[in-house]
């Protein structure tokens, strides 16, 4: 599902970013008067060498069992059964986890999770949601919540390091990403066949805010990244993930997996 679903280990670096005024995203600009144009938006922090904070890789959860739920689950999401999926969900005790917990205590866990995910919809994209959490291999037991995993898991790394790295660059956390394997390749121009100019280690990655989606819709998305030595070039979206994403928390009671929980981060 790479990457619809909270890196927690990263909550916690956003809520201390998040307290540090130079850290602050940017507000958005006023609305300018009836008549007048926008300012533009201020230009981006130059692209400048950056010391990189290593990560480790998230772990595959390999247990058996939850590999067989997994399944299934994504079974039910493709047939879009909203009884099947019902009994994949915890009947009482569904967290919601925003800013705070929005979960309904008065409703049953399917129906707080279809309104966290808006399975309901007409465009079908909870559903998808779903089936891409499905497909997620790493998870992950958050440390404020034990007897819970939740997906896809977090990478390894040093908070203080990546705060430092932030103000070093002038830039904010969503403006960085991480490998989803050693060795990515990056590219010359944003498309499969251009020439591989370096590969990415296991370290942060910049995204720069000039990346655009393809022209053409089924063509393979690539983002324009900063490398440590400043220089640029290309990667596939799908071989990166980014910091702040959404996560599906599971349990396991004697009956076997449940979806306990529902993360935003996005």
């Amino acid at each position: 599902m790479r990457r619809c679903f909270a890196l927690t280990a990263f909550t916690a670096v956003l809520a201390f970013v998040a307290l540090t005024p130079d850290l602050a995203l940017a507000q958005p600009l006023p609305e300018p008067p009836i008549g007048l144009k926008p300012l533009p938006p201020p230009p981006p922090p130059p692209v400048k060498p950056y010391v990189p904070v290593p990560i480790t890789v998230p772990a595959m959860f390999n247990d058996p069992s939850f590999i067989a739920f997994r399944k299934n689950l994504g079974d039910v999401a493709q047939q879009k059964d909203h009884a099947a999926l019902a009994k994949l969900v915890v009947a009482t005790g569904f967290f919601w986890l925003q800013d705070k917990d929005l979960a309904d205590p008065s409703k049953s866990g399917i129906d707080n999770l279809a309104t966290a995910l808006d399975l309901d919809s007409q465009n079908g994209n909870g559903w998808e949601t779903l089936a891409e959490a499905a497909a997620e291999p790493t998870a992950a037991e958050p440390p404020q919540r034990k007897g819970i995993v939740c997906a896809p898991a977090p990478p390894g790394f040093d908070p203080q390091a990546f705060v430092n790295l932030l103000q070093a660059t002038e830039t904010d956390g969503s403006e960085w990403v991480f490998p989803v394997d050693k060795a990515v390749e990056v590219r010359a121009a944003a498309k499969p066949g251009a020439q591989v100019i370096d590969k990415l280690g296991l370290y942060f990655v910049r995204v720069l805010p000039d990346s655009t989606p393809p022209d053409n819709p089924g063509a393979p998305a690539f983002l324009h990244v900063a490398l440590p030595n400043a220089k640029t070039g290309y990667v596939a979206a799908t071989a990166i993930a980014p910091l702040a994403t959404d996560q599906i928390c599971y349990t396991k009671d004697a009956d076997g997996w449940k979806i306990a929980g529902f993360m935003g981060g996005s």
